[in-house]
């Protein structure tokens, strides 16, 4: 029992790692903790980072789970470089996620699952925990299966039952660590498990043993404080990305007053979008579970074609699937919106890895001339914004609209700011109901080039769609080889027109100056924490991020030319960078990293210290 107060001590932020065995429940137990540091106030990030076998034999390095979150008491932009804290279940998890960690950085390893099979399995030869090779590192051997039986064994389960408790335990631990109340999971539990008293009752009791464990012994010395962030004010909630871009669809389709039409086939990282629509029926949504790719986007453009705010969705080899669908919408000029939750590729790839190599499909991945608007959603709350803006241009210019998300936006969190619907722009659309003298399906509107949005039914009002190319102005099929090129060229000048619709690129940081870092998508958190960096070392370093991929932002060349370096990181081998290099010819310089990870912050900083040639800037 302990005899003496433990020590506390506050920081500024920590970065804490749970990983485990897939089977270990890692990804429940960080986001508990997760959802426990945002109703603290916290600011936080997370990067859920899971293997893509549905059950990798246990304890081998291929089947390691493993949930990383960073939170802190002042605004941070990323799930954190290096680990402060790592909880490991067993020497797979351990061997994966060691470098990983900082310095005298806390391992608390669960001493159970350290048998010479389990060793074995990891490749060790010796026992990392008694050969001194951790030393670097506070270690803090708890049997936490072991303790996990132990506090539960008045209640008659099994000891594999028992053992699938333990992640309760370890979670518990570190709410003792880390001066955090267990009672939101304890309310989570009882409502998950509702029809299963004996579940509610042995996790709880296994969260509650974790916690006196830490209060109890004296083996941890220490509790950290990490005090509440300083937010504007307003009502917030934690999410991920994917449930960000559900609710952004929902929201644009409310506000526009059409049905909500959403058609998917599962596929990794983009599968939670469709379950979470699933769960919104009385907003009036309507989600299909397709028999494959294609027949989700035919019947979302079908959707369209009556009326209904369309919307698909998909990661890369899905992309590929949908691309002659994609075509047919660009030639009929309905609303759409696909979703693009990238993953590692080419083919199957890393399923589960993150990755943002679509972006040149999503830019010429079709037969023929056909241009398509492309937003790109930048961290998890962005992705409500972002979609939105997606089913605003679809609505408006009467186009699919390609909307570029990732696994690491996808599935990863942050405090969402909720806003205000009336103060959402509005989604204007008309649908034609009115002769006027005769109805012609591409007359356009003389700002947008939209043709008229009008549904089956309405009397008057027939006309052919199809992927057949379409006589100017009357819809009717045309084989004339001079109207194909004017239809192509308007189908175009529509989509560059969109460039006169949406903000200009904004700069982070000096006007003019040394290097530009040059940004889209998940790579936001990274590039903006290591400018903010560089700029408190004093160098002339600034930082934009780019929405719209297609048509770029007006004033992005002349922005360009205000810098001496450009500097393009993307997950990928130099997707942007092309497209830079293409359009504005500026020698804009790449930065790749294709390992189905986020970049580190510090690979940002020193690729800016290599081009900046070093020295303190002020020169």
């Amino acid at each position: 029992m302990r005899t003496t107060a433990p020590h506390r001590e506050s920081l500024e932020e920590v970065v804490i790692r749970f990983a485990g065995d897939s089977g270990d429940g890692i990804q429940l137990t960080g986001s508990q903790f997760t959802n426990t540091a945002a109703m603290f106030g916290n600011d936080l990030g997370t990067f859920p980072d899971f293997p893509a076998e549905i059950r990798a034999p246990a304890g081998s390095l291929a089947g390691v789970s493993a949930f990383q979150l960073h939170i802190s008491s002042h605004d941070i932009h990323t799930p954190g470089d290096q680990c402060d804290v790592l909880v490991v279940m067993n020497p797979a998890a351990l061997k994966v996620n060691i470098a990983r960690l900082k310095p005298n950085a806390i391992i608390i390893a669960d001493i159970s699952s350290f048998t010479a099979r389990d060793l074995q399995l990891a490749g060790y030869e010796e026992n990392p925990l008694k050969n001194h090779s951790l030393d670097a590192f506070q270690v803090f051997e708890v049997d936490i299966s072991g303790l996990t039986r132990e506090a539960l064994k008045e209640l008659g389960l099994t000891a594999k039952a028992a053992e699938r408790c333990k992640n309760f335990f370890s979670l518990g631990l570190i709410y003792w660590m880390f001066n955090r109340e267990v009672s939101l999971t304890e309310k989570w539990i009882t409502e998950k498990f509702a029809k299963s008293p004996d579940i509610v009752r042995a996790n709880i009791t296994a969260l509650k043993a974790g916690y006196n464990y830490g209060e109890a012994t004296e083996v941890f010395a220490t509790i950290y404080e990490v005090k509440p962030a300083h937010f504007p004010p307003g009502k917030y909630r934690n999410i991920m990305g994917n449930t960000a871009t559900a609710l952004g669809l929902v929201t644009a389709a409310n506000k526009a007053g059409l049905q909500l039409f959403y058609g998917a086939y599962p596929i990794t990282p983009a599968s939670d979008i469709l379950h979470e629509l699933a769960r919104h029926k009385h907003f009036n949504v309507k989600t299909f579970q397709a028999e494959d790719e294609i027949a989700a986007i035919c019947a979302a453009i079908g959707a369209a074609f009556a009326g209904a705010l369309a919307v698909t969705s998909t990661a890369g080899p899905g992309m590929c699937l949908k691309a002659e669908a994609m075509g047919l919408a660009v030639s009929v000029e309905l609303p759409l919106v696909i979703c693009d939750i990238q993953r590692g590729g080419p083919s199957t790839g890393l399923p589960t890895k993150t990755e943002q190599a679509d972006l040149l499909m999503a830019m010429y991945g079709r037969h023929g001339e056909s241009p398509l608007p492309i937003v790109a959603a930048s961290r998890p709350a962005d992705c409500f914004d972002t979609v939105y803006e997606a089913c605003r241009l679809a609505v408006k210019y009467m186009t699919p609209v390609i909307f570029l998300s990732d696994g690491y936006i996808g599935n990863g969190a942050e405090p969402w700011l909720i806003p205000d619907p009336d103060k959402l722009e509005p989604l204007p659309f008309h649908f034609r109901t009115e002769l006027n003298g005769g109805f012609k399906p591409f007359q356009r509107d003389e700002t947008t080039l939209a043709r008229p949005w009008a549904i089956p039914g309405t009397p008057g009002l027939e006309h052919r769609v199809g992927g057949l190319e379409k006589q100017d102005v009357t819809g009717n099929v045309s084989y004339d080889t001079k109207n194909h090129e004017v239809m192509s060229l308007l189908r175009a000048d529509k989509i560059a027109r969109i460039a006169n619709d949406i903000a200009p690129v904004e700069v982070f940081g000096p006007a003019d100056g040394d290097l530009l870092v040059l940004g889209w998508g998940g790579t936001f958190g990274s590039l903006r924490t290591a400018v903010e960096h560089m700029q408190a070392r004093g160098r002339k370093v600034a930082h934009a991020h780019l929405r719209h991929l297609n048509p770029f932002p007006k004033n992005l060349g002349e922005v360009l030319g205000r810098y001496k370096h450009v500097l393009v990181p993307e997950i990928n081998l130099g997707q942007l960078v092309r497209m830079v290099r293409d359009r504005y010819v500026v020698p804009a310089v790449g930065l790749s990293k294709i390992q189905g990870l986020p970049f580190n912050v510090g690979e940002i900083e020193a690729k800016i210290e290599e081009l900046l040639g070093g020295g303190n800037g002020n020169g």
